[in-house]
């Protein structure tokens, strides 16, 4: 391994001496780096002109679930392994901390770290039988009313049979990685991201008898927005970045992609540790 790519959040949430201590350490074990035009910009340097992840057999993310959700979407299809160092607030999908990065990269680089395949699921957009947007989503596609709409009305079908018809505000539909983001807020189960399953969790829905529920990752989604939606602003949300209009009739169709999202998992840290670490689980206050 001697091609490493790097990201980072932008100035000015990212102190620069973190990224020109990194490219230091990196360059003076002899490692070929390709940066993005933002993380060059830090270092004075210049970024490369190919396709990073073609380029890289390992990536180095700093930054947030954010950014590292950006930067798996450009990076799945090389199947190249993303370590995550967490420098946001919340942090599920970063490995490791800033304090951290060190041994836990020298370990990475050696090979002694664990690879997680972490689900995508293809999302499509299809308006009178055709396919008009295809995108594939590493936490959660989120179809929701914009600020004027009124109660989005929504039917869904599991593997072409009816599952059941929501009114509510939205819909989460996420990957086990997604269940710790938007459906866990909107009280959706976690589930642990080695788990073959999808969870859909209605977001305050008018029904109270509609409830989040767990479907196996076989499971091919079918979302009809019904036609009373004529001049209604309903919008389609991948990972909480990129989105599209939904329009009254369409259909969203989701399933498991064929190809994952690779992480470097830390040495000695595991699921449950994150868990009770980000939701305090087990931590005990003071009156």
């Amino acid at each position: 391994m001697k091609n490493i790519g790097l990201f980072c959040k932008p100035r000015p949430s990212i102190d620069p001496k973190v990224v020109s201590n990194l490219v230091q350490w990196l360059r003076e074990r002899d490692y070929n780096l390709h940066m993005d035009q933002n993380t060059a910009e830090l270092t004075g340097e210049t970024a490369s002109h190919e396709e990073i992840p073609s380029l890289s057999e390992l990536i180095i993310v700093l930054g947030g679930d954010g950014t590292l959700l950006k930067v798996a979407r450009i990076a799945h299809s090389h199947s190249v392994p993303i370590l995550g160092v967490n420098l946001g607030s919340l942090g599920f999908l970063t490995e490791t901390t800033l304090e951290n990065l060190y041994p836990t990269l020298q370990s990475a680089l050696n090979g002694e770290c664990k690879i997680e395949h972490r689900m995508l699921l293809n999302a499509s957009l299809w308006r009178d039988g055709k396919k008009i947007q295809d995108f594939n989503v590493l936490n959660d596609i989120v179809i929701n009313k914009g600020a004027l709409a009124r109660i989005v009305n929504l039917t869904v079908r599991v593997n072409d049979q009816p599952m059941t018809s929501y009114r509510a505000d939205g819909l989460i539909i996420a990957t086990p990685t997604g269940s710790t983001a938007y459906s866990l807020s909107a009280g959706g189960p976690i589930i642990h991201p080695s788990m073959q399953a999808l969870v859909l969790s209605p977001i305050c829905p008018f029904d109270l008898t509609n409830r989040p529920i767990v479907v196996p990752d076989t499971s091919k989604i079918k979302v009809e927005l019904a036609k009373r939606h004529e001049d209604e602003d309903v919008r389609i949300t991948l990972d909480g970045q990129m989105g599209c209009d939904m329009k009254s009739g369409d259909i969203l169709a989701a399933e498991k992609a064929q190809i994952s999202v690779k992480l470097v998992q830390a040495p000695g840290k595991n699921y449950y540790q994150t868990l009770r670490k980000k939701l305090h689980w087990g931590s005990t206050t003071e009156s």
